[in-house]
């Protein structure tokens, strides 16, 4: 359990931050540019869940819980043994995470109508939120696999932000009426 008696340590007042190995970082490092992004996304999920109940509302609660296990991975780099397997001081993303997103996109999608066009961000208040989760959710996702280009990430901690913006995109449409409430993309339309 995490107990914080102090808020502010004064420890980044040189624009460095801790990793969770005792290392330190800039804050504007890659790593610490994903792990903000992430954070962000989670942030707009709690805004997204204030007007969504039942089951989604379960699910999202289990995402943002996901969403700091992720924000952990990021934070702790690959030990030169360890490579990315999760042990009691190390958290880690793991692929059963991952393969839960994926029966969650599968099970919200099975209710959908087939897309016959791109929709535009809206609809909804809850779709209008989820969508702002989402593209938090894709720019997160940019800023995991820059750094995943600079140094070696955990593969399931990419694959789990890649499938959380595609499982908010069928919540999107779950909540706006199962797509019924979608705003179509009309290409052109203002030419």
């Amino acid at each position: 359990m995490v107990k914080l008696n102090k808020i502010y340590t004064r420890t980044g007042d040189d624009g460095t931050t801790g990793l969770v190995d005792g290392s330190r970082l800039p804050k504007h490092a890659p790593r610490m540019e994903a792990v903000g992004a992430v954070d962000e996304a989670n942030s707009a999920l709690g805004f997204a869940m204030q007007v969504m109940d039942g089951a989604h509302r379960g699910d999202l609660v289990r995402v943002q819980n996901d969403l700091f296990d992720l924000g952990a991975d990021l934070a702790t780099p690959a030990g030169d043994d360890e490579g990315f397997a999760p042990s009691e001081m190390v958290l880690r993303i793991v692929p059963a995470q991952v393969a839960w997103l994926e029966q969650r996109i599968d099970a919200v999608n099975d209710d959908l109508e087939p897309l016959t066009s791109f929709i535009l961000p809206g609809g909804s208040e809850a779709a209008a939120r989820l969508h702002l989760a989402r593209t938090s959710a894709r720019r997160a996702e940019r800023a995991v696999s820059a750094l995943a280009e600079a140094e070696p990430v955990n593969p399931a901690a990419a694959q789990f932000i890649n499938r959380l913006s595609d499982y908010l995109f069928v919540l999107c449409r779950a909540v706006n009426n199962n797509g019924a409430s979608d705003v179509l993309w009309t290409p052109g339309a203002n030419r």
